[in-house]
């Protein structure tokens, strides 16, 4: 959109408004003639029928106002039908206000008393705090900030979330010195010591949190940290937990929201705990996103909930506003975290738009700490909390959590600070490739929330009943699971000392040592300017004689340059003199003739720069084109000196003509010179940059620097722009995704290309997180450049796309976490003169650190960009390892059901013979299990999931039995398996299976308890009372359940079959008809349907042995081995002679079942076999 289109606009708008009001002076006028007229006819009716009668006859008043109430009802319906013409710009003008503000700092150096009396070794110690501000105090940190003052929460800000009896007991050990009773009430709770300061320094946690966050949402100060003790996190309503007492986070929250201070709020809590009582807290809000990455090994490892997992999303309103992110092994890197954030945590950020974010910020996954056992540097956390600064406005809180490891943790929280404040982020080492692990757990989360949230649309889908034609269709899909290994006993008392992982003094030295050296090769340098500029008036000199409308005009690099000035830019940045480029730094890329052949341009006649510039495509020259392409390139070299030598942290480069088109030995699309890849180039051969990442997001493709990098792997292109299938300037099939570099630089060519007009913030967002992101991480550059066009800003006609201008300061926010802050913009495209403007300006503001103002919430990018971006996702993944997440995922909601139990915590008390249960609003998954149908009302407390040690040691159980009794078993196994229907006749056998396992639920009468934490889960029977009944039974495990009949299986009562995991015909087993399966279909030979068998190969149905072998039958005739039993969904080959169970099988299985019980069949398979074909 032209300037002058602008002017149109708001003059239509005020034509509207100004054709509005003759329409009201109309609707006046004619009311007054309608009562004139009224009144006349009135009178003369009058006249007619009573001559008599006065002539000054007036209507009533009635009537009157009858019709100066339509009058008035015409004119708001007039007014409602004008047209608002919204400002384009508005949110762009409104961030000019907002500059960064102070980062505010709380603490108290009284939290250093709260001590374990009885055992100086525990983690949770003083010198954590102690260390973190020392370390804060020498980078100096601390005189940075603005201090907030601590103070102590009220009883009725706790209150909010917490109950009066636990606030009642901790305020009665307040100044106690009896440390023998205070370790006594301290063993009642999971991980806790109460010392006598622990109630008084808890409200100082608390009040100074919220004070924190209180001054951040009023605008006092920009963002903030909160260092303090006790943390918070694992605080529930009504219980200690977890070295927490009360919930510093939650807390401040609450108190956020119901003082109207935020609306919407994000808590990401990166603490390797995962802190289940901030989720209890708001786990059906959906005003609050909780976002958790922690460590849970299946539920191995503290606090060992099931909750804890990644299908746990949330309730009621605030279903979907749950995110788990189970990390489930140990070892996790950088590159594993980061990965979390690119494509789980952003992208629904981006959406949710949150207007305040707290972090509950612990440091156990940071290396050589020995609870979390992760390998995150101390300057990951930076890249992390730097992700999130462009949301919220910039309000952030940073509230200390966990961190055992002091060193680690010291300079992890130091570095945290120190991005709050503006600083750069450290250069990471090269990341190492993203476990399989963690793509397991992120393909998990995104599949669990897709219902939810509209941003994860980057996976293809599969239906659970097809069957994949390829290993690598096979490869490519993500098979779903819920594994949970964990332990749910909750004990009467806890340990109080040495209760806590101990590292070697070898552990411990190595370390050290790897610690030391992370902090020396750290580059914490602060450059004197935070941003230069530099800028050349005499660069307009370079103009279309011929066409003064030309859309590359001199206005443009001088409104940009007003823009700045206007809104006081220039003086918080560093302005640099612009130079001439030589034709030593120009022949970097470009050829001598070429050259030679621009210089000439000042010494020729008008007429024959006409006939030059007709050999090249959309160019024009002119007598001073040499000159000014010379000075656009030599002032953009000059950012190039004045930030690699660290003299200014980052560079805007307001320069013309552009360059991005321009090739080797030939001029295009307004370019003369390749500014960027003479930058590059240059800051390779004269800085010795090793790594340069160029990102394109001009809406034209870069051709000209795409083929002067197409070999060369220390530059890394990414080009976001419209191709319209290669009807887009500059027309090439070039532009595709499908060009991804040549020989040595194959994979360091990544073309984004867009397919129709109209694509705004979402699509750009989205290129960024899935693509450009991950990529540029993976690379690590050393340098970033930025053909910055605007062309694809919003009103720019040649463009045809929506960006808003805030969200190009969003783009180089993200850009600006690479390379240690070294990131240079130089102007390219962009031709409506006020959407360059202010688009370059929130650039600037961004590199500035000033907050940026918050997107539109709910933007979705369109069909064609998510096909755009998945074509390139899928071509670049053999590249870039970061790009592994695009696997497919099931169609069909596999996901255990959950159901709430109400809290019988307050009701029932604490009786020491009754089942001891928390306060939790979360409810376990309801489990069913196919393998064990005994019709017996089973609490599933009484039978758990079978893990793959039961599995195994039900393996080994088996084959010794196996071994002992061959002999005396021999013909009746053999028998079993040719005859696998006479098992489900075995009446004595399941007789005795059944009298056991009743005898089991019936005679256990222990107490029964849940892991510190956990829900009052139960399974979801239809018969609640017999589920209520048993549903304070001790959990009875299968390895227990079959060591205890271990003489009834020796012996002969009893016996178990184990199936095969693999079998040699499974290739056999076809795709489930469309129609599904009817498991009360007959035999197909005798029309029986007392036990039928379907062939999973033809699916016919066939009765069993026991009433006329038509399946056994049909298996020896046609060579079909494999067969399903409507009875008990199991499945027998007859080629193996063996009960077969595997996952190629599930679909078959599951139609069965859908038609037996109405419901899907759970899915049990481990990890060890889900990839099986």
């Amino acid at each position: 959109m032209t300037e002058s289109t602008v002017n149109l606009d708001l003059f239509t708008a005020a034509k509207q408004l100004a054709d509005s009001e003759i329409e009201l002076i109309k609707v006046i006028e004619n009311s007054s003639k309608c009562q004139r007229t009224a009144t006349n006819m009135f009178t003369n009716a009058k006249k007619t029928k009573k001559s008599g009668k006065s002539k000054n006859v007036r209507p009533s008043a009635a009537l009157l106002a009858a019709k100066q109430e339509a009058a008035k009802r015409q004119l708001l319906s007039e007014r409602s039908n004008s047209t608002f013409v919204p400002d384009i710009y508005q949110r762009a003008i409104d961030g000019y206000k907002t500059m960064r503000k102070e980062t505010g700092l709380v603490f108290d150096r009284s939290m250093a008393e709260h001590s374990c009396l009885w055992d100086p070794n525990y983690p949770e110690c003083p010198a954590r705090f102690t260390r973190v501000l020392q370390r804060c105090e020498e980078l100096g940190l601390v005189q940075r900030c603005k201090f907030i003052e601590p103070r102590r929460a009220t009883e009725n800000e706790l209150l909010s979330k917490h109950s009066q009896k636990q606030i009642d007991i901790l305020k009665a050990t307040d100044g106690s010195m009896d440390s023998e009773n205070l370790e006594l009430l301290s063993s009642k709770y999971d991980c806790v010591y109460i010392h006598p300061s622990t109630y008084s320094l808890s409200l100082l946690a608390v009040g100074s949190t919220i004070n924190l966050v209180e001054s951040i949402c009023k605008g006092e100060i920009q963002n903030g940290m909160a260092i303090i003790r006790p943390p918070g996190h694992h605080a529930m309503k009504s219980e200690y937990c977890g070295y927490c007492f009360f919930n510093n986070v939650a807390l401040a929250a609450e108190k956020a929201l119901s003082s109207g201070l935020a609306n919407r709020i994000l808590i990401v809590d990166w603490d390797v705990h995962h802190g289940q009582a901030t989720q209890q807290m708001f786990y059906n809000d959906p005003r609050v996103v909780y976002f958790s990455i922690h460590r849970y090994e299946h539920g191995e490892f503290w606090p060992n909930l099931r909750e804890s997992d990644f299908h746990y999303v949330g309730e009621d309103l605030g279903e979907g506003y749950n995110f788990n992110i189970p990390l489930n092994k140990t070892g996790m890197t950088n590159a594993d975290y980061i990965a979390i954030f690119q494509q789980v945590l952003l992208p629904m950020a981006y959406e949710f738009q949150p207007d305040l974010i707290i972090v509950s910020a612990g440091y156990d996954a940071a290396l050589g700490c020995p609870e979390g056992e992760m390998l995150i540097t101390p300057a990951c956390y930076s890249h992390l909390l730097s992700l999130l600064l462009s949301l919220a406005n910039g309000k952030v809180a940073v509230v200390l959590e966990g961190g055992y490891c002091l060193k680690s943790l010291a300079e992890s929280a130091a570095l945290t600070l120190r991005t709050l404040l503006g600083d750069p982020c450290p250069v990471l080492q090269t990341l190492e490739l993203p476990s399989l692990s963690i793509r397991d757990t992120i393909l998990n989360a995104i599949y669990a929330h897709k219902p939810y949230w509209k941003c994860y649309q980057y996976q293809d889908t599969y239906s659970i009943n097809s069957v994949a034609h390829n290993k690598e269709e096979i490869a490519n899909r993500h098979v779903v699971m819920v594994t949970y290994k964990g332990s749910e006993v909750k004990l009467e008392k806890y340990e109080t000392r040495n209760c806590y992982p101990v590292q070697s003094k070898e552990t411990l030295e190595a370390v050290e040592k790897q610690l030391n050296e992370l902090i020396q090769l750290t580059n914490l340098r602060k450059t004197p300017h935070k941003v230069c500029i530099v800028y050349d008036e005499k660069m307009q000199r370079h103009c279309n004689i011929s066409d003064s409308s030309h859309p590359e005009k001199p206005s443009r690099i001088s409104s940009i340059y007003k823009n700045h000035e206007e809104h006081d830019l220039l003086q918080r940045c560093h302005l640099l003199q612009g130079r001439s480029a030589t034709v030593e730094e120009l022949s970097l890329v470009h050829s001598m003739d070429y050259i030679d052949d621009i210089k000439r341009t000042s010494t020729v006649k008008l007429k024959e720069l006409q006939k030059q510039a007709s050999d090249y495509n959309s160019v024009f020259l002119h007598p001073e084109t040499w000159s000014s392409a010379c000075l656009s390139t030599g002032s953009l070299l000059q950012v190039v000196d004045a930030v690699l030598n660290g003299e200014c942290q980052s560079g805007v480069a307001i320069v013309r003509p552009p360059g991005h088109h321009a090739e080797i030995d030939i001029a295009c699309g307004f370019c003369i010179f390749n500014n960027v890849a003479v930058a590059a180039m240059y800051a390779v051969q004269f800085h010795h940059v090793k790594r340069v990442l160029i990102v394109d997001w001009d809406v034209h493709h870069g051709n000209g620097t795409q083929s002067i990098f197409e070999e060369d792997p220390r530059i890394l292109y990414i080009s976001v722009h419209r191709y319209d299938n290669g009807s887009f300037f500059p027309n090439s099939k070039l532009a595709n995704y499908t060009n991804v570099g040549l020989n040595a630089g194959e994979g360091f060519n990544v073309n984004i290309p867009w397919n129709k007009k109209g694509m705004g913030d979402a699509e750009y967002i989205a290129a960024f997180q899935q693509v450009v992101m991950p990529i540029a991480y993976q690379f690590n550059p050393e340098l970033v450049l930025v053909s910055a066009g605007f062309d694809a800003c919003i009103g720019d006609t040649l463009g045809g796309c929506l960006v808003s201008p805030e969200l190009y300061g969003h783009l180089t926010h993200w850009l600006s976490s690479l390379a240690n802050g070294r990131i240079i913009l130089s102007l390219e495209g962009g031709y409506n003169i006020n959407s360059i403007s202010h688009a370059m300006t929130m650039c600037t503001k961004a590199l500035l650190g000033d907050p940026l103002p918050m997107l539109d919430p709910n933007l979705i990018p369109c069909t064609s960009a998510i096909n755009s971006i998945n074509n390139v996702l899928k071509t670049h993944k053999k590249f870039w390892s970061n790009l592994q997440y695009g696997m497919s995922l099931p169609k069909e909601r596999l996901l255990p059901k959950l159901k709430t139990i109400p809290n019988k915590l307050e009701e029932q008390g604490r009786n020491a013979d009754k089942l001891k249960q928390t306060e939790s609003k979360i409810a376990l998954e309801v489990i069913e299990s196919e393998k064990l149908d005994l019709n017996l009302a089973i609490d599933k407390n009484c039978l758990n999931l079978v893990t793959d040690e039961e599995i195994s040691k039900l393996t080994c159980e088996v084959e010794n039995i196996k071994i002992k009794n061959l002999h005396a078993m021999k013909s009746e196994a053999v028998e079993t398996r040719r005859n696998p229907e006479l098992k489900q006749s075995e009446t004595k056998n399941l007789d005795a299976v059944s009298q056991s396992v009743q005898k089991c639920v019936n005679e256990t009468n222990q107490p029964r308890g849940s892991q510190q934490g956990n829900s009052n889960i139960r399974e979801d029977r239809d018969d609640e009372g017999a589920a209520s009944s048993q549903r304070e039974t001790r959990s009875t495990t299968l390895s227990e359940y079959l060591s205890d009949n271990l003489q009834a299986l020796t012996t002969g009562e009893m016996f178990a079959v184990v199936p095969l995991q693999d079998c040699p015909h499974l290739f056999t087993v076809n795709e489930v008809p469309s129609g599904g399966i009817d498991v009360n279909s007959p035999c197909a030979e005798c029309t029986s349907t007392a036990e039928n068998w379907i062939c999973l190969q033809c699916y016919t149905v066939h009765c069993a042995r026991s009433v006329n072998q038509h399946a056994m039958q049909h298996a020896e005739e046609y060579e079909h081995p494999i067969t399903l039993s409507f009875s008990d969904i199991s499945v027998w080959c007859y080629g193996c002679e063996s009960y077969i169970d595997n996952p190629r099988l599930y679909a078959a299985r599951n139609a069965a079942h859908q038609s037996k019980f109405n419901e899907a069949l759970p899915w049990t398979y481990s990890e060890s076999n889900s990839n099986t074909p």
